[in-house]
């Protein structure tokens, strides 16, 4: 199982989505947890390193949890945990991101298997476009 963090953090009906170097699918802002930390301080991490702003801790409200098959990984499982939390500065892809996007939900192809379950829920519950 991995197990993930994810920041949701939609406008307009579209969600902010991250495409990393070499990757062809899409996958929400996010990561890993070091150890140690907690599901608020990985939101906080992740999020610096790869869209260079600040979560505003505060406002981190729990949005899921979803799991599916890891994109890449055969036979293993990803939980993502989601979050929706205001944030401070500058969009801007860093670290290893290689392009931001805004998808809608006809983007559903172009992400991972857990982010379309979140695309889904998304859309019956009208936030997403």
């Amino acid at each position: 199982m991995i197990d993930k963090i994810a920041w949701l953090h939609l406008a307009d009906g579209r969600i902010l989505s991250t495409r990393s170097r070499g990757k062809e699918v899409y996958y929400l802002p996010g990561g890993k947890r070091e150890p140690g930390e907690t599901d608020a301080e990985t939101l906080v991490r992740e999020i610096r390193e790869e869209l260079d702003v600040a979560i505003a801790e505060s406002s981190i409200e729990p949005a899921g949890v979803f799991e599916a098959a890891a994109h890449g990984h055969a036979g293993t499982l990803v939980r993502m945990t989601c979050y929706t939390a205001e944030y401070a500065g500058t969009l801007a892809a860093s670290s290893e991101i290689e392009e931001i996007a805004w998808l809608e939900y006809a983007d559903r192809p172009m992400v991972s298997a857990v982010d379309k379950l979140i695309f889904d829920h998304l859309h019956e519950t009208g936030q997403l476009r």
